[in-house]
This record gives structure tokens, C-alpha cells and sequence, in this order.
């Protein structure tokens, strides 16, 4: 199936490049008269993250994005035709990107409580008081302080933060980024999984090379976590061995 996709990279407010290139495949792409809309909403989620700081946008809820967005006349009130931009790519069914993971935010306007969370201290994230908070720190406790939290909890601008700039680096290829990122209302970062990496690796933490590291292994031998995004996973998600699912 032919698809138009593109190549766009934001500088600043504004956009400073953009190519468009046929694709054949059987990919579903960002369509040509949604490019326009696509980027102005990256860039405002984008702004909103820099206003509120990368903490607080962990856990920032969809209206308080807004909110926010208004408050700055540099970002503006999301429009019209951004709101329903948003909304198509929330609610509609992402097995057609070959994505299966299941819903795990109901609604758009979820908000979490910020009472039932903690941050964590010297990560700017989150997590869940309680079986999340606790699993963590029993993993640091069994697998050494070279383990860190990388991510935590995702509010829906978070996830659509990730997301959208996923698709954004594939060129508008949705497909392609479903395989690598949970569409914003699929996350299980929502109800309590989190990510943890190795000190000092930085982006490799996000690789397969974490596979290869002594933390990874003695994550593995651990019994009251598990991993989420196994190789050939049912979900259609990549290999994601710093994934931790809790159990």
C-alpha cells in the first residue's frame, strides 16, 4: 500500500525542514493533510514539557496540559483541529499498526493521583506507593545500586510526548513506531511497570546491549518481577529487556 510520509525536524517553534517520500509497504503513515497538524501538536506538548519541567510532566494530566498551554502565549491554546487530531489517535484501535498490548488508560482525561505516587529521589520519575514502590526497591536491594530507574509512571501527555516523537523519528511511519512505543493509551507505565537501566550507560539503556549487562541477568533470576516485552512478544513490541513487569 503507497503511502506519503515525511521527514520533518523541529527547531525551536518552528519547522526548519520537511521532505515528503513515497513508501510502499504495508505501513500505515501520518497522511500528507495531517502533517501539518501532526507537528504543531509534537511542538506544543514539547513546550508544555519545557514550562512544567521534566518531572512534573511525568505525571501531568491531559487538562492541566492544556491548562497550561493556555497560560503561555508561546505555546497557545491547543486548537480545534489539534484536539481532534489527539483524540482520533487516542481512542482508535492500534492493531492495525500490528500493535496488541491491551487498553490500559480508559479515558483521554485520566488523571493520576498524586497521592498515590512517590518520586523517586535523584531520577526526576515516579512510581505507584505500594507494590511498585516496593518491587523497586527490593531490585535495587538484590541487584546492586548499578541499577537505576530510567522511567516510571507515564501520565497521557508523557505517553503522547514518546509517541508522537517516535513516529516523528520514523519519518510519519506509525506503524514502525508502534512496534517500538506503546500508543498513549496502552501503557503500562500507567498502572505500574517501570523501566531501570544501568548507571552510567545512558541511551544504551534503551538497547538490546542492556540484555548483556550482569544487572539484566541478575534481574532475571529475580521471582516477584518479570519481563514485559519478551523476544516475539504477543503484544507486537520489540525486545525490551529493561522493561520490568510487575507481578
Amino acid at each position: 500500500m503507497q503511502r506519503r510520509a515525511f521527514l520533518g525536524v523541529m527547531l525551536g517553534s518552528a519547522i526548519s525542514a520537511m521532505a515528503n517520500t513515497q513508501k510502499h509497504d504495508n505501513s500505515v503513515w501520518i497522511q500528507t493533510e495531517q502533517i501539518d497538524v501532526f507537528l504543531s501538536v509534537c511542538q506544543k506538548i514539547e513546550l508544555v514539557k519545557r514550562a512544567v519541567g521534566y518531572g512534573n510532566f511525568n505525571i501531568l494530566s491531559f487538562d492541566d496540559m492544556l491548562k497550561t498551554a493556555l497560560m503561555y502565549s508561546h505555546i497557545g491554546e491547543f486548537t480545534k483541529n489539534e484536539l481532534s487530531f489527539i483524540e482520533e489517535m487516542f481512542y482508535e484501535n492500534p492493531n492495525k499498526y500490528g500493535f496488541y498490548g491491551r487498553r490500559t488508560v480508559p479515558s483521554l482525561t485520566t488523571n493520576i493521583n498524586e497521592n498515590d505516587v512517590i518520586k523517586i529521589e535523584r531520577t526526576g520519575h515516579y512510581l505507584f506507593r505500594g507494590h511498585s514502590e516496593g518491587s523497586y526497591e527490593r531490585v535495587i536491594q538484590d541487584v546492586g545500586d548499578s541499577l537505576m530507574l530510567t522511567s516510571g509512571v507515564r501520565g497521557v501527555p508523557k505517553q503522547m510526548n514518546l509517541y508522537f516523537n517516535k513516529i516523528k523519528s520514523t519519518g510519519g511511519n506509525i506503524t514502525e513506531a508502534a512496534h517500538s512505543l506503546a500508543p498513549p493509551a496502552f501503557s503500562y507505565h500507567s498502572i505500574g511497570d517501570f523501566d531501570v537501566g544501568k548507571k552510567g550507560w545512558g541511551y544504551k539503556n534503551f538497547t538490546i546491549s542492556f540484555a548483556t549487562t550482569k544487572e539484566f541477568w541478575r534481574l532475571r533470576q529475580l521471582s516477584y518481577i518479570s519481563m514485559r516485552y519478551t523476544i516475539n512478544n504477543k503484544d507486537g513490541v520489540r525486545f525490551e529487556p529493561w522493561h520490568v513487569k510487575i507481578i
